[in-house]
């Protein structure tokens, strides 16, 4: 028998929460007749039911006992949209212990804890979308489920963070420092008061843990996940990769190989010609490479209170279409297997390294015959003066091991003309 009307518990108002509200009222008439019933807003949870919002909403709605959403007999979907792993894991399991379906947009629970709680889904038939935790608007988790359903995925690399997109974009077009390019970031509201999850790539990191499971069918250990972030990144960086017809992003990488899982989120230097190299300031893209497809790329805004909310949305939407007919027709967890992951070490790339060495005979020859030694070879040397007796090298490395360069550089650090390794980033050609 058809369900008449569908209501929906939210657990946060915050800026996804406030963007799905909107996204619901603005289009309330095209989305009723796609669903095919009212979708009803019954209650809302929030910390601060006093605080300013910039939506216009029924105040009666807010509670501030969650409970009131997740014990509610008349409630059919909860959308837990607050974030991190508690009290927001707590909520999520006692509303499947109400039969209630979830929707929700937290990529930190998902990345740690994601496959127990879609097993448990499953297990009681119930439908749990999490469209809105990766790449904000970007449609990427149910294209990966379906559209590209009949692929085998060999490669996936996407810009997945809009605000170390957005700093190294003004540090790139506009000669901006990072520090700079950060405060700017936060004035504008794209980075938080505390940057790290950003800045030090944790967020990317969580997004590509989920893409990968769903990419490769296999439960991803978040600890296999290799990130770092941009902090290290400087103007000479940025202005050396220009000259040598590249720019810098920080990417999520997953492959598989030989049936291993290659899982990484690093700044890399990108081909000019490449396309996520033109991808820039808070936008997200996803580069898939399937077997059947070839290539494609998913492009938009990944981050923000409408984007997100219309993610969201979606999700709301297709499980409200399920509870009409009574049906859970929604493809949960893929992660059939648990793939072995490559170590880090063993990640074979091109490297770009800049270094403060002696302005002296013979320096270059034995800062080369080191990389000689771990089978590092080079593709390309500059040097160009510094101050005093320091000169700036840049070495552009051919393809070899992360292992062997790590080797390489901790040797070539000890030497007496080498004053310091500034930075060394991956190349992907």
């Amino acid at each position: 028998m058809e369900k008449g009307v569908i209501n929906i518990g939210l657990i946060g108002l915050g800026n996804v929460g406030c963007g799905t509200v909107r996204a619901l009222e603005e289009n309330r008439e095209a989305i009723e007749r796609k669903v095919g019933a009212p979708l009803i807003i019954k209650r809302i949870c929030v910390l601060h039911p006093d605080k300013p919002r910039p939506i216009s909403f029924d105040r009666s709605l807010l509670t501030t006992d969650a409970a009131q959403i997740t014990d509610d007999p008349e409630i059919d979907i909860v959308a837990e949209l607050i974030g991190g792993i508690e009290p927001a894991r707590t909520y999520i399991e006692r509303a499947l212990r109400n039969g209630k379906n979830i929707v929700t947009a937290n990529k930190e629970l998902l990345a740690k804890q994601g496959h127990d709680l879609l097993a448990r889904a499953a297990e009681q038939k119930l439908d749990f979308g999490f469209e809105g935790s990766v790449a904000g608007g970007i449609p990427i988790i149910q294209a990966m489920k379906v559209s590209l359903g009949a692929n085998r995925v060999h490669e996936l690399i996407g810009i997945l963070n809009g605000t170390t997109n957005y700093i190294l974009t003004r540090m790139t077009q506009h000669g901006s420092d990072y520090e700079t390019a950060l405060a700017e970031a936060q004035a504008k509201g794209y980075a938080e008061a505390d940057p790290t999850d950003d800045v030090d790539g944790f967020d990317a990191a969580y997004k590509l843990s989920i893409l990968a499971s769903i990419a490769f069918q296999s439960r991803i250990d978040l600890s296999t996940v290799y990130f770092e972030g941009i902090r290290k990144i400087a103007h000479q960086d940025i202005a050396y990769a220009r000259e040598l017809g590249f720019v810098i992003k920080l990417v999520g990488i997953a492959r598989e190989t030989g049936g291993r899982l290659q899982l990484r989120v690093h700044p890399v230097m990108l081909p000019s010609s490449h396309p996520l190299a033109s991808v820039n300031d808070v936008y997200n893209a996803i580069f898939v490479r399937g077997n059947a497809v070839g290539e494609v790329m998913f492009y938009g805004r990944g981050a923000g209170m409408m984007p997100t909310g219309s993610a969201v949305m979606s999700d709301l939407m297709e499980t409200a279409r399920n509870i009409r007919f009574g049906a859970t027709s929604r493809i949960s967890c893929t992660c059939f297997d648990v793939k072995p992951t490559q170590d880090i070490s063993e990640v074979r790339s091109n490297y770009y390294v800049r270094m403060q060495c002696q302005d002296r005979a013979k320096v270059l020859a034995s800062v080369a015959s080191i990389f000689g030694d771990f089978d590092v070879s080079i593709e390309s040397v500059v040097q160009k003066r510094g101050t005093g007796e320091s000169a700036e090298v840049v070495w552009v490395t051919h393809q070899t091991t992360e292992g062997d360069i790590r080797k390489a550089l901790d040797v070539i650090s000890q030497l007496p003309v080498v004053r310091e390794i500034s930075n060394w980033i991956r190349v992907e050609e």
